[in-house]
C-alpha cells in the first residue's frame, strides 16, 4: 500500500476532536444551502437539490485510481480518484455533462452514497495502493465529503486529500477544509467575469476563483513534493486553454506569477474539444490548436511560471498495458 512520508493534514485535526466539530458546522451550511458561491437556499438537508442537482447525499459517479492526472499525483499506484455527481457551474462545453448535470433522482439515486459507503470508497482505494484520495468536482458536496472523512479516519486512512475543483468555491466553505486538504487543484477557467457569465452560467465565476486561489494558497503554499516526486502538500492549478482566448490566458498567468506565486505548479491544458452545447457558440466549436497550444505555455514562462506540468505518457501507456 502506497503511503505518503507527510503525514495528512487531517489527522492532526482529528486527534484534537476539530475534524468532528468541521463536520458538525458544514452540515449546517446544507440548510438552507450555502456551500458553494451560489447560495442557492435550498434544504438540501431535507433532500431538496440546488442548482448542483445533489440532496442530502452526494453521488459518487465512478471511482478508482486514475493515471491520467498530474504527474506529481500520480506516481506508481496512481491518483485515486472519486468523481462526485452535480457541478455548482453549468458550463455550455463540459466534457462530463452526463456526470456533472445529472438527472433528478438525487438521495434515491443508485449512486448516492452515504457517509459509511464513501468512507469505504476512500479506503479501499487506499488499500488499492494509490498515493491521495483525489476529490473531483467536490465543492457541493463539502459536508458530506467531511462526514465521510470523518468515518474514514477512524478506520485507518491516512492519504492526502486532492480538492480538484473548478474554483468556483466558497471562501466559508473553504475555510472550513484549512488543516483538512493537503492539496488543492483548482481549474482557473477565466479571467473576466463577462467571458465566464457567457460559458458558465455564473456572472461572478472569476470575481470569486481569484479570491479563493487566494485563500488555497494561503493555507497550503506551494506544491511541495516528496523525494520520489510525489505531491504531498501545497497549491496546483490547472488552465484549460480555450479556442481564441489567449488574453484570458495571458491573464490568468500574469496573476498566477504576481499575485500568488512565481513557485506555482501549473497545468496548461490542451484538451478542449467541443461538447455538450458547444456548437451554440461558434468562437468555441472547435478545438485548440498546436500553435494556440504552444502559445499559451510561453506566456506561462514570460509571466515567470517555471514550474509547468508535462505528462509521463510513458508511465500511461505502461499502467494501461499498451
Amino acid at each position: 500500500m502506497a503511503k505518503s512520508k507527510k503525514e495528512a493534514a487531517y489527522l492532526a485535526l482529528h486527534r484534537r476532536g476539530g475534524l468532528r466539530r468541521r463536520v458538525e458546522e458544514a452540515r449546517s451550511m446544507l440548510t438552507p444551502c450555502r456551500v458553494c458561491p451560489r447560495a442557492c437556499g435550498a434544504d438540501r438537508l431535507a433532500g431538496k437539490t440546488g442548482v448542483c442537482r445533489i440532496g442530502r447525499r452526494a453521488r459518487v459517479a465512478s471511482w478508482g485510481p486514475h493515471f491520467g492526472e498530474e504527474s506529481p499525483l500520480v506516481g506508481s499506484g496512481g491518483s485515486g480518484a472519486i468523481f462526485f455527481a452535480g457541478c455548482n457551474l453549468l458550463c455550455v462545453f463540459c466534457q462530463n455533462e452526463e456526470i456533472s448535470h445529472p438527472d433528478a433522482l438525487a438521495d434515491a439515486a443508485p449512486d448516492a452514497a452515504d457517509s459509511g459507503r464513501l468512507a469505504a470508497v476512500m479506503l479501499e482505494l487506499q488499500e488499492q495502493g494509490c498515493h491521495n484520495v483525489n476529490l473531483v468536482t467536490p465543492s457541493h458536496v463539502v459536508p458530506q465529503i467531511l462526514e465521510a472523512l470523518d468515518v474514514a479516519v477512524s478506520q485507518g486512512l491516512t492519504l492526502p486529500l486532492v480538492y480538484n475543483s473548478s474554483g468556483y468555491d466558497a471562501l466559508e466553505t473553504l475555510r472550513l477544509l484549512e488543516g483538512v486538504v493537503d492539496i488543492y487543484m483548482p481549474d482557473v477557467k477565466f479571467w473576466h467575469d463577462a467571458v465566464a457569465a457567457r460559458y458558465t452560467g455564473v456572472k461572478d465565476y472569476a470575481t470569486v476563483m481569484k479570491k479563493a486561489v487566494r485563500e488555497m494558497h494561503r493555507q497550503v503554499g506551494d506544491l511541495a513534493l516528496d523525494r520520489d516526486g510525489i505531491a504531498v502538500r501545497g497549491l496546483l492549478v490547472r488552465h484549460l486553454v480555450m479556442p481564441g482566448q489567449l488574453d484570458e490566458t495571458a491573464a490568468i498567468v500574469r496573476f498566477l506569477a504576481r499575485e500568488i506565486s512565481p513557485r506555482t505548479y501549473v497545468n496548461i491544458m490542451d484538451q478542449y474539444h467541443p461538447c455538450a452545447r458547444a456548437g451554440d457558440f461558434p468562437e468555441i466549436d472547435r478545438a485548440i490548436t498546436a500553435e494556440e497550444y504552444r502559445q499559451a505555455r510561453e506566456l506561462a514562462r514570460e509571466a515567470g511560471l517555471d514550474r509547468l506540468d508535462r505528462r509521463d505518457w510513458s508511465r500511461l501507456f505502461r499502467q494501461l498495458g499498451l
